[in-house]
C-alpha cells in the first residue's frame, strides 16, 4: 500500500513556498498603486493555508527516503498542484485582468512548464504584479526542471536519461548525490546568470521591470515577455542579449558546477554541447540565407531574425520577434521540426533534447552495422563508451510515445473543431513545451485566448506530460505500478 503523507508533506511545503513568493508581486503592486494587490493577498493567504494544513496532517509521516512509487506520485503531484494555486491570482483578479479558472489555470501550466503559450491578449495592460508573477512562474518553473532532470529522472529511469548515472555516465550522482545539494548548487548558478542578463537587458535599453521579466523569462527559456508583439519591438540589442542567454540556459547546468570547481574540460568535451551548436549553427545559416536571398535588403536584419527565432523556438523559449508564417514553406517547416530537438540535458529546456537523437542514432549505426555483418556483436556508444541495452530501450519507449502522445492530442484537436495546422502545430508546442504555434489563430503573432475551453484544458495537460518526459506519467496510469 502506497503512503500518500510523505508526498502530501513535500507538496504542502511547496505550495506554502509559492504563498510566500506572492509577497513580491503584492509589493510591487502596492508600490504601483494598483488593486490586483488584494488579488495577491486573498491568493497568498490561500495558498499558504492550504500548504500548512497539509504540512500538519501529513508532519507525522515524515521518511528519510521515498520508495519508487513515492517519486513518480511527487513527481507529477508537485508539477500538477503548484498551477493550481498559481492560477489563483490571474482568476480572482478584477477585469479586464482576471480571467475565468480555464484559462488562469492554462497560463499558470504553461509558465511553470516554461511553455509560454499566453491566452492574454492584451499583456501591457496588466499590472506590475501580475507582469512579475507570469515571469516569476516561469523562474521557478525552470529551476524546477533543472533539479528535477539531476536529481529524480536518471534514478526513475525516465527515456534513458538513466545514462547520467550509469557507470561512466555518472555526471550528476557523483557530483551532487542529493536533490537539496543540487538545487544549492544550481540555484547560485541560475540566480547568477538571471542577475547578468538583467544587466545586460537594461544595457540593451530595457527598463528595469521589463529587464527583470524578461531575465526570468529568458533563463528559464519560457518565453514569457512584457509586450503584446513579444520581442517585435525590443531595441536590436536586446535580441542579441535574449540569444546568449537563451543559449547559455539551454547547456547543461552540472558543466557550470563543474566548470566553477574548477574543471573546464568536460564542457568542451561534451557531445551535447557540441551536436547542439552545430544545429544552431546550421539552421541559421539556412534560414538567413533563406531570408537574404528571397527577401533582400538588410542583411544584418535578416540575419538577426533568423538567429533569433531560431534560437528561440530550438531552445523552447518561445519569443517571436517576427511573424516568421511569412518567411516561406522553408523556414516555416525548419522551424517546427527544431522545435521538436530541444537543448541539452540537465538544461531548463524541454522537447526531445539533443542526447536523444544522438542515442536514436547510435542504435540505428549498430543495426545497420549488424545487417552487413550478422554474425557480429556492436554496441551502441555514446562519448566513446557503450551504451547499457536499457537506455535504448528507454529512449525507444520514449520516441514512440512521444509520437503516440502527439498523435492523439492532434486528433483530439481536431475533433473540437480546430484546422489541422492548428490542431497539429498546438499538440507539438504543448508535448515539446515551445510556446507558439503555427497559422493564424496560435502563430507567433497570436495568443490561445481563442480556442474553446474544451482544447485549453487537453493542451494544459500535455504541456504536464511532456515536461515531466512522459514516462513520469503516463507510469501512473499502470495497474503495476499500484501494485507494487
Amino acid at each position: 500500500m502506497i503512503s500518500f503523507r510523505p508526498i502530501g508533506y513535500v507538496i504542502g511545503l511547496l505550495v506554502t513556498a509559492l504563498g510566500l513568493t506572492m509577497v513580491i508581486p503584492l509589493l510591487a503592486d502596492m508600490f504601483e498603486g494598483a488593486a490586483t494587490w488584494s488579488t495577491f493577498a486573498f491568493s497568498a493567504f490561500f495558498a499558504i493555508s492550504f500548504g500548512i494544513s497539509l504540512i500538519l496532517s501529513c508532519a507525522d509521516s515524515i521518511t528519510r527516503g521515498l520508495t519508487i512509487q513515492q517519486t513518480f506520485l511527487l513527481t507529477t503531484g508537485c508539477w500538477l498542484a503548484l498551477p493550481i494555486f498559481g492560477a489563483v491570482p490571474f482568476w480572482v483578479a478584477p477585469e479586464p485582468m482576471g480571467v475565468s479558472y480555464t484559462d488562469a489555470f492554462f497560463e499558470a501550466m504553461s509558465g511553470l512548464t516554461t511553455t509560454g503559450s499566453t491566452i492574454y491578449v492584451d499583456i501591457e495592460g496588466l499590472s506590475l504584479g501580475l507582469k512579475l508573477w507570469r515571469g516569476m512562474l516561469q523562474w521557478f518553473g525552470g529551476i524546477g526542471i533543472i533539479v528535477m532532470a539531476m536529481a529524480f529522472l536518471p534514478m526513475l529511469k525516465v527515456g534513458g536519461m538513466q545514462i547520467f548515472r550509469s557507470e561512466g555516465f555518472d555526471t550528476f550522482g557523483k557530483i551532487l548525490p542529493r536533490a537539496a545539494e543540487i538545487a544549492g548548487s544550481v540555484s547560485s548558478i541560475y540566480l547568477a546568470l538571471t542577475v547578468m542578463a538583467l544587466l545586460a537587458y537594461s544595457w540593451a535599453g530595457l527598463s528595469f521591470i521589463d529587464a527583470l521579466v524578461h531575465a526570468m523569462t529568458t533563463v528559464a527559456t519560457g518565453g514569457y515577455a512584457n509586450y503584446n508583439d513579444s520581442f517585435a519591438r525590443v531595441p536590436a540589442a536586446a535580441e542579441y542579449v535574449a540569444v546568449v542567454f537563451m543559449l547559455l540556459a539551454s547547456l547543461p547546468f552540472v558543466r557550470y558546477v563543474q566548470l566553477l570547481s574548477g574543471t573546464a574540460r568536460p564542457l568542451f568535451q561534451d557531445s551535447q554541447i557540441r551536436v547542439f551548436f552545430s544545429i544552431v549553427g546550421i539552421t541559421v545559416a539556412g534560414i538567413a540565407l533563406w531570408q537574404a536571398v528571397n527577401t533582400p535588403g538588410d542583411l544584418e536584419f535578416a540575419f538577426r531574425k533568423a538567429l533569433f527565432n531560431t534560437v528561440s523556438i530550438l531552445t523552447g523559449t518561445g519569443y517571436a520577434s517576427a511573424d516568421y508564417n511569412t518567411w516561406g514553406a522553408f523556414p516555416v517547416t525548419t522551424i517546427f521540426l527544431i522545435g521538436l530537438i530541444g537543448g541539452c540535458a540537465g538544461s531548463t529546456c524541454c522537447s526531445i533534447k539533443v542526447f536523444r537523437f544522438q542515442l536514436l542514432a547510435a542504435a540505428l549505426v549498430t543495426q545497420v552495422r549488424q545487417l552487413h555483418n550478422p554474425h557480429g556483436v556492436f554496441t551502441p556508444r555514446y562519448e566513446n563508451r557503450p551504451v547499457p541495452e536499457d537506455v535504448i530501450s528507454s529512449v525507444m519507449a520514449f520516441f514512440v510515445l512521444f509520437v503516440l502522445t502527439l498523435a492523439v492530442v492532434a486528433i483530439l484537436l481536431g475533433l473540437m473543431g480546430l484546422s489541422t495546422t492548428t490542431a497539429l502545430s498546438g499538440a507539438a508546442t504543448a508535448l515539446a513545451n515551445i510556446g507558439p504555434g503555427l497559422g493564424p489563430r496560435i502563430g507567433p503573432t497570436e495568443t490561445f485566448a481563442s480556442l474553446p475551453d474544451a482544447a485549453k484544458w487537453v493542451l494544459a495537460m500535455t504541456m504536464l506530460i511532456g515536461r515531466l518526459e512522459l514516462l513520469s506519467v503516463y507510469v501512473l496510469f499502470s495497474v503495476r505500478f499500484w501494485r507494487g
